[in-house]
């Protein structure tokens, strides 16, 4: 199977991409010592059905960071907390002033900032702040990837057996894509197949490790850009492949990534793809054979 990278810098880029990560990355680290500060902020704002929260710092970063840019550059900002415009259209920055809250509200050090620069669809710049770790990453179309300035060498062609895989939410309301069921028996499939698993809790975490080849692959149920964007730059930076579990080439409007070297990419899409299609999956380890009517008791589907 041929995919595309999307790896390529586009020549009608309304600024210039070098100053463009320049400047991103000043004002990223900016903001580093407000983030440092704010860990352990509780959560105070719920984010509906999606069983998540944002904490004050969320909606003060998201602030400063888009007003920067915005000055900066002229372009527009979508970020996680108050939207904009489509992240499917034009060029725009998207932006997760806080990845990984939850671990951030209890001091668990696998949260960042995660920003891109995104062009028809498709992250032109990455940026991963990792101030907790002491990492940053940041990734142009074409490449490098740079670890704290330093470039990372290409992504080593490993097997999923040989370094572990990192794998994202595994809880979710029931009516999604991905239902609980389906995403605990990739989990298991994986376990079983896989040198072994992480669930870091952040998926910026998760992508910056596999570009940084300290994870083989990563899987992420999540369809959001402000996610996954950074994390796909990085990894096609440095030579991987990111598709989502169907193994469609990666865009902006996916529903799900899977991200690694190409050996272990092959390995998880083939491990996943026997598992069929995710809508037969109503409980765990079992198929749905016809349609079922409403579920009587949804507080079961919502994971709670």
């Amino acid at each position: 199977m041929t995919f595309s990278t999307g790896n390529t810098l586009p020549t009608d880029l309304p600024v210039d991409p070098a100053e463009a990560l320049a400047l991103a990355t000043r004002v990223l680290d900016e903001v580093t010592p407000r983030f440092i500060e704010g860990v352990g902020a509780p959560g105070v704002q719920e984010k509906g059905s999606r069983n998540d929260f944002a904490t004050e710092l969320d909606l003060e970063l998201e602030r400063r960071i888009s007003d920067a840019l915005r000055e900066g550059t002229g372009l527009e900002v979508h970020g996680e907390e108050f939207g904009g415009p489509p992240v499917n259209e034009g060029t725009l920055w998207v932006v997760d002033p806080i990845d990984g809250t939850a671990n951030y509200s209890l001091g668990i050090p696998t949260a960042g900032i995660l920003l891109s620069l995104v062009h028809e669809s498709q992250p032109v710049l990455g940026l991963t702040w990792l101030p907790m770790l002491g990492l940053r990453f940041t990734s142009v179309a074409g490449g490098p990837l740079r670890e704290n300035d330093e470039i990372v060498s290409a992504l080593p062609d490993v097997s999923m057996r040989d370094v572990a895989l990192g794998l994202g939410s595994l809880n979710t309301g029931g009516r999604t894509t991905y239902p609980p069921a389906y995403r605990r028996e990739v989990f298991e499939r994986l376990t079983v197949h896989a040198a072994r698993t992480r669930k870091f809790g952040s998926t910026g975490v998760d992508l910056s490790f596999v570009a940084s080849g300290r994870l083989s692959a990563a899987v992420s149920f999540g369809n959001f850009a402000w996610d996954n964007a950074a994390g796909a730059s990085h990894i096609r930076a440095a030579g991987g492949v990111v598709t989502d579990l169907a193994g469609e080439p990666w865009s902006v409007e996916s529903q799900s990534m899977l991200a690694a070297g190409s050996r272990a990419h092959a390995e998880v899409l083939d491990t996943v793809t026997q598992l069929g299609d995710p809508s037969n999956f109503f409980e765990a380890g079992r198929r749905r054979a016809t349609p079922e009517p409403e579920s009587p008791r949804p507080w079961l589907e919502e994971g709670r």
